[in-house]
């Protein structure tokens, strides 16, 4: 009997032959035990529940990995490299914020508020040892059209005195103080205070909501951090591996609270930073001045100098990282490097620039997370800008004269920011790539008993260092890189697609030990099905046409 050859597409006189045929000839293990046990119901039916089984099994394990797949979770894989790098950059201040001529009569006001309520609080008569009013201001020049700001319809708010207040505590029995200070909505309905258990800390913050009230009556076209001291007033001696700095290796920018400022190797694009060694004689080495004139005392507490370590193009933000470098001391800071690259997108959320975010930030720089906080809480939410930060086009610095309600909306914000119920994370987004240095420092006397005479001659006639006590009033710092090794964490997908693929087919081999073309035959199976069921419908559809032309009754003529 001659063989029956297989066509492109097989024309079957039944479902069943269409499946007897599949069941024989498939790649699909088990089932040909549908064909060969039909004499055998039992068989039958075991080898079919077997199979739904399996299907249901298949079907359910790829619903697990593709809900898997579409959580997108993430894997960090870390690595080692050792190569040449850039040194990052050095932010330091002295710490010696100072009296500007323009609103020197608010600042020595300002002062005796703080001297009645320091006495009120505590008793002490600090007139003669704090405040120094005969300390010099710093003189604008060309601003004669200005005048004197102290004039202006500016007062100071007597609506915002320290009180003390007394609070029981249930567990020990006894009574704990706190000072603080009163803050009110625009509509004094709603007040808190804002209380420190620290009567010092309560004071510093005091004087510095003040402050930044009168620093905001100067004019924006000021650049205050054109008319400080130099850099050689501050920086006797600068070195990086073991050569001179240049005047192009630094920025200078004022901060409100820690004074002048210079930031070295700000934008990291000079070949003269790049580290090529590690180890103390490599690094950038400092002497500089740590003398505390006490400009304003109540700003600043600290003596000494601010160090920061950071990414190029970054905004310091001082009053969050940094250390403070102790006068009369030789400071040496190791820094290792670690790099963090996330994926984004539907892996997490981060962002490369800031430029995919909806508020408008208000630093230049690169993005951080520091720097998107300010553009979200205070412009946005109390209506006008803190004077700690840059100021956006249109608004202005926030002043109680003006918006008295000022204060109660930051600390409102504040304090909401710091117990995380801002939700700020999901509309703050992360750095898809950052670096993060670790430091470790160490410590010794500088200059020691034998030495400091012939080294405070020496800055003497080089830089016109004019001590001629014994005070610590300068300090060595050496930054340098403890080895050129660093760690890179990076995100990379748990589940690719090139994975998913591999999962599924090994599930697919689990549960029916076949290969992808054996999904290709079910395929086939189910074209076979949709033909054949198309054409037994055409030949109903045709046998009723033929069967009504049969039964029509001749009409006699």
């Amino acid at each position: 009997e001659e063989e029956k050859k297989e066509g492109l597409i097989e024309f079957y006189d039944s479902f069943r032959d269409m499946f007897e045929f599949f069941c024989k000839n498939t790649t699909i293990h088990g089932t040909i035990r549908l064909v060969c046990s039909d004499s055998n119901r039992m068989k039958t039916a075991f080898w079919s529940l077997l199979l739904l089984a399996s299907f249901g099994m298949l079907y359910w394990q790829f619903a697990l990995m593709f809900s898997q797949y579409w959580a997108y979770p993430v894997v960090l894989t870390m690595s080692m490299h050792s190569e040449p790098k850039m040194f990052p950059a050095i932010t330091i201040c002295n710490l010696d914020p100072y009296r500007f001529e323009l609103v020197s009569e608010h600042l020595v006001q300002l002062d005796h508020m703080a001297e009645e309520s320091i006495a009120f609080l505590y008793g002490i008569n600090t007139s003669a040892s704090l405040f120094h009013m005969n300390e010099k201001n710093i003189h604008v020049k060309d601003l004669s059209s200005i005048g004197n700001l102290s004039r202006s319809s500016f007062k100071l708010s007597q609506n915002f005195s320290l009180l003390r207040m007394s609070d029981h505590n249930n567990r020990s029995g006894k009574k704990h103080s706190s000072v603080g200070f009163k803050l009110c909505n625009a509509t004094g309905g709603n007040c808190f205070y804002k209380t420190y258990s620290s009567g010092m800390d309560a004071i510093l913050e005091w004087y510095r909501f003040h402050y930044m009230n009168i620093m905001s009556q100067l004019p924006v076209i000021i650049n205050i951090s054109d008319h400080e001291e130099q850099i050689e007033d501050m920086v006797y001696s600068c070195q990086y591996d073991g050569e001179p700095c240049r005047p192009s290796d630094y920025v200078h920018f004022h901060h409100p609270v820690f004074g002048s400022c210079y930031t070295f190797n700000s934008k990291g694009t000079d070949p003269f930073w790049t580290a090529t060694k590690p180890g103390i004689p490599y690094g950038l080495s400092l002497i500089l001045r740590a003398e505390q004139k006490d400009h304003i005392p109540l700003l600043s507490t600290v003596a000494g100098v601010k160090v920061m370590i950071h990414n190029h193009n970054q905004t310091p933000f001082l009053e969050h990282e940094g250390f403070d470098i102790r006068p009369g001391i030789a400071t040496t800071i190791g820094i290792q490097q670690d790099e963090v690259n996330r994926l984004g997108g539907n892996y997490g959320k981060c962002t490369t620039n800031g430029n995919d975010v909806n508020v408008k930030l208000l630093y230049n720089n690169s993005y951080t997370l520091q720097s998107f906080m300010p553009s979200l809480l205070m412009v946005r939410k109390c209506g006008c800008g803190y004077y700690y930060y840059p100021l956006p086009p249109g608004a202005e610095y926030c002043n109680y004269n003006k918006q008295p309600a000022w204060g109660h909306c930051f600390y409102q914000l504040y304090n909401r920011l710091r117990n995380h119920h801002l939700n700020c994370f999901d509309q703050c987004p992360k750095p898809c790539r950052e670096s993060l240095y670790k430091v470790s420092a160490g410590t010794a006397k500088w200059p020691s008993a034998k030495s400091q005479d012939w080294i405070r001659q020496a800055l003497r006639h080089q830089n016109g260092y004019n001590s001629t006590s014994n005070r610590n009033d300068i300090a060595k710092v050496t930054i340098f890189y403890q080895q050129l090794n660093y760690q890179s964490v990076n995100e990379s997908p748990l589940l690719s697609e090139n994975l998913l693929l591999s999962s599924m087919g090994s599930q697919w081999s689990l549960w029916f030990g076949s290969s992808v073309l054996s999904v290709v035959e079910m395929f086939e199976l189910l074209i076979d099905t949709l033909v054949l069921s198309l054409l037994f419908c055409y030949q109903r559809f045709r046998s009723k046409k033929t069967l009504k032309v049969a039964h029509t009754p001749t009409i006699p003529s």
